[in-house]
């Protein structure tokens, strides 16, 4: 039987890559005051963005139960004896410990593995969808496990804000910060790093932003597996990826939405690059022969009849 993946929506993976590769994702929950929706089931990234701009109330986000974990759990034991389960960095987040609580509610049923990713958005995603590949290609869940935890370190983010004034609205930011950012009108720029979402400078100008971004790409080079992620422009989504293509001309990024994780902090115009390094030539052939010990057989001197 395959190994199945789960990780949250927080992971923002389109829904159709999800479906090709039997992703299951698990929905956080967002509050507008009193109502509550789950994240990509009951309200669309439109209604979320629109809610932000026009709405009297500044929503929040919660993590998913223990239930619904156990639920998901359950539902993929009745197909699969392993389940590896991935979902974003538990320092900023509950959701892991949702994820752990649930693994043992559904204790018996099938082996699970829960990994900490130690990233948000897309890097989660990338995450989940080499585990996804690692799966598909046939590999157990020690190989898939092993993928993930090799990806961890490799994996990073980095983002630009149109704005500050969600960041104030979600509490994550100063009044007196926010003032000043919109008397200079710069850009925010973020990065994730030890599983932490944390200031990276600023830009000028949204032009700034986008070259920042195309740096960030540029600085790890080789890379694996590269994403571009919109809030509310997929035009500017499609053209960070244009730009980005000449530096990693053997990768189609992957174009996404970014969903209630950020989205209710950074707002509309948040755009982000999550990447994953690739591994240098000499790692490669180390690795190349590392597994040729592991694997070959042993020549043996067989006695003559």
């Amino acid at each position: 039987m395959m190994v199945k993946i789960v990780t949250d929506s927080t992971s923002d993976i389109p829904s159709q890559v999800a479906q090709a590769l039997g992703i299951t994702i698990v929905p956080a929950y967002i509050h507008f005051g009193d109502r509550t929706y789950r994240d990509r089931v009951d309200i669309s990234e439109d209604e979320l963005y629109q809610r932000l701009v026009d709405g009297p109330v500044h929503p929040t986000t919660s993590a998913p139960s223990p239930g619904d974990f156990a639920e998901a759990y359950s539902r993929l034991a009745q197909e699969s004896d392993e389940i590896v389960s991935i979902v974003v960095t538990s320092k900023q987040s509950a959701v892991y410990d949702s994820a752990l609580l649930g693994k043992e509610t559904a204790r018996g049923k099938c082996r699970i593995e829960v990994i900490d990713s130690g990233s948000v958005t897309m890097g989660l995603g990338l995450m989940a969808i080499a585990a996804a590949e690692v799966a598909q290609a046939g590999g157990g869940i020690e190989e898939v496990v092993e993928a993930v935890r090799r990806a961890i370190p490799r994996t990073h983010g980095f983002a630009v804000l149109d704005t500050l004034k969600y960041a104030l609205r979600g509490g994550r930011l100063s009044r007196a910060g926010t003032l000043l950012g919109a008397m200079v009108k710069v850009k925010p720029m973020l990065t994730i790093t030890e599983g932490m979402v944390r200031p990276a400078g600023v830009a000028r100008t949204r032009g700034k932003g986008m070259e920042r971004l195309c740096e960030f790409v540029r600085k790890p080079l080789p890379v694996e597996d590269l994403a571009g992620v919109h809030a509310t422009s997929r035009q500017e989504a499609e053209s960070l990826a244009e730009r980005i293509k000449p530096l990693v001309p053997e990768k189609q990024p992957l174009i996404a939405r970014l969903g209630a994780a950020l989205g209710v902090h950074g707002g509309p115009g948040t755009l982000a690059v999550a990447l994953r390094e690739g591994k240098s030539e000499e790692e490669k052939a180390a690795e190349k022969e590392v597994k040729g010990r592991r694997f070959s057989l042993p020549s043996l001197r067989l006695p003559r009849s």
